[in-house]
């Protein structure tokens, strides 16, 4: 039964919370037979949807891994290219703009297009990214590389999001995208580490290189244990102006901006406060990156037995931990060790932030999954925005520890939100 309260009427409602692979190939009649065969190699539950679910979450992790790589490898681009270290930092903030843009446009567009085409197609456009980044003669270059790479992050997360249950079924669809947001976390264990040590090595030109071969190897991996998914068949405008209408969706739309924008506020400006104000060595700084990034693994595969009990629950108990981790930094962070616990700790909670605000939205409009997930990338695409810009706002004009002050407190807010919304709505269970 689903228990929101601004469902579908009941003569719409469907039998089934999140819909399988199977029922999606029943209700898009457009698609061809051997589309709906093949979505069905895959039977829910069955180990080849666990595989198949492994093989996105391996797709999860070479996008994220492309989007952190340049943050450790700045200062080489910009001396290598011959431009500031300001401008450099589009290479960041570029690809954020274009998902934020992309993830609605390609939803309205991609309607007729099976899921693993689409997955593949958009695994080899990140491959392009980043081979025209490793040999690209100039700066202009590297950022359209970026814009591409930027239109592909909204895209993938736009389709990824929901695939997860259409592979293994109702049942296992919370998991499997907690599943598929611990390949996040991986990215980000892989991401950040990797820039700064691979530059030291080979160049940051080679480096980029070796992210294109990593992609290359995850698309090959795709293609042969995907099996055909389907598209919804719901992709027009009416159905991203139906997920914003809902209140549930709102509530959730409102915390989850809030909460990243707090959290990057403080995590843009996480190296500079652990060098110039815990005054840790750049080494030490990218172990804590390691662990912090394994933190947040064990928490997203945590999450899913979590968010059985309650979504937005869930989510208030985790962000008010995040908060108080970013409170505590603030205050004694001059503590290395003490700095250390609580930046994994603040890895392990944010693994369970993160995956919560995807399934708070999912969950309130669980008829149209993908618009859903268009509507959160969007939305959060645009809330690191803030946060980054925030964070400069703040760091310009006052101090280090203003910002994490600042962040916990902004982080707070939404875990507040998240406990009053808790008594306004319920959302869709998974049974």
């Amino acid at each position: 039964m689903i228990e929101n309260e601004e469902a579908m009427p009941t003569h719409h409602a469907p039998q089934v919370r999140v819909v399988t692979a199977s029922s999606c190939a029943a209700a898009v009649p457009c698609e061809p037979a051997a589309g709906r065969a093949a979505a069905t190699a895959a039977e829910p539950g069955s180990r080849r949807g666990w595989a198949s679910v492994g093989a996105v979450a391996l797709g999860a992790f070479v996008v994220v891994m492309t989007e952190t790589l340049p943050v450790g490898l700045l200062p080489r681009i910009a001396d290598g290219l011959r431009v500031s270290l300001g401008l450099a930092g589009l290479m960041v903030l570029v690809p954020g703009v274009s998902a934020a843009v992309s993830a609605p446009l390609f939803f309205l567009r991609s309607g007729r297009f099976n899921r693993r085409s689409v997955i593949v197609v958009l695994g080899l456009a990140v491959l392009v990214s980043n081979a025209v980044v490793a040999v690209a003669p100039n700066f202009a270059v590297v950022l359209i590389a970026r814009v591409l790479f930027g239109a592909t992050l909204g895209a993938f997360w736009t389709v990824v999001a929901p695939v997860g249950p259409k592979l293994v079924g109702p049942a296992g669809g919370t998991r499997a995208i907690t599943i598929i947001a611990a390949g996040i976390s991986g990215g980000t264990v892989v991401g950040l580490p990797a820039g700064q040590f691979l530059g030291n090595l080979v160049g940051w030109r080679l480096t980029f290189a070796i992210a294109a071969a990593a992609t290359l190897l995850v698309v090959l991996v795709q293609t042969v244990v995907l099996p055909g998914i389907p598209p919804d068949g719901r992709t027009h405008l009416r159905d991203l102006v139906g997920v914003v209408t809902r209140r549930a969706a709102r509530f959730g739309m409102a915390a989850g901006a809030m909460v990243f924008i707090g959290q990057f506020a403080a995590w843009t400006y996480v190296t500079p406060f652990l060098m110039d104000h815990t005054h840790l060595s750049s080494g030490t700084i990218s172990l804590l990156y390691v662990v912090y990034g394994c933190g947040g693994i064990v928490g997203s595969l945590t999450a899913g037995s979590l968010f059985k009990r309650g979504v937005t629950g869930s989510f208030a108990g985790a962000a008010t931990v995040v908060a108080a981790l970013l409170i505590g930094l603030a205050s004694v962070g001059t503590l290395p060790w003490l700095a250390g616990l609580l930046l994994v700790l603040w890895g392990l909670f944010w693994g369970i932030v993160n995956p919560g605000t995807l399934v708070w939205i999912l969950d309130a409009a669980p008829e149209t999954p993908e618009a859903a997930s268009a509507v959160n990338v969007t939305n959060l695409q645009i809330a690191v925005a803030a946060g980054s810009g925030l964070g400069a706002i703040l760091v310009s004009s006052t101090t280090l520890q203003t910002v994490f002050l600042t962040a916990g407190f902004i982080v707070l807010a939404s875990a507040l939100l998240a406990a009053v919304a808790a008594r306004f709505i319920t959302l869709a269970r998974r049974e």
